[in-house]
């Protein structure tokens, strides 16, 4: 079973770095945070299954302030010197919406559900 394990492993990797822009835009939608927060709060938010660095947090952050769909904003923290706080604008709800309706929701579609219970309850594992 060890070269299913290493392709469902590639394969995660592809299909993880294509989720992390749902996810931080996901996380943002429930609270204002600052990138150096964000790995750890990812990794609760989606169970354990994504981990992700800050380098990836930060590029990703400076795409979506550019493309309007995230705004960044010193505020004073706890502890220490200003952080820059990142939270959605209404067009990265908006975005995180469409792509929740087009490609999160479909897997709750009846004949997509069924079909993921079939292969399921034949693996068994």
């Amino acid at each position: 079973m060890e070269p299913i394990n290493d392709l469902l492993a590639t394969w995660e990797e592809v299909y993880k770095k294509g989720l992390l822009s749902f996810w931080i835009l996901l996380l943002l939608h429930q609270r204002t945070c600052y990138a150096y927060e964000m790995g750890a709060a990812i990794t609760e938010l989606s169970q354990g299954t994504m981990k992700v660095d800050d380098n990836s947090i930060y590029r990703a952050l400076n795409r979506f302030e550019q493309m309007k769909i995230v705004k960044g904003e010193f505020q004073q923290s706890e502890i220490g010197p200003k952080r820059k706080y990142y939270s959605l604008t209404e067009a990265g709800v908006a975005l995180l919406a469409g792509f929740i309706k087009r490609n999160i929701l479909v897997f709750q579609e009846p004949l997509v559900e069924e079909r993921i219970q079939a292969v399921l309850n034949q693996n068994h594992t």
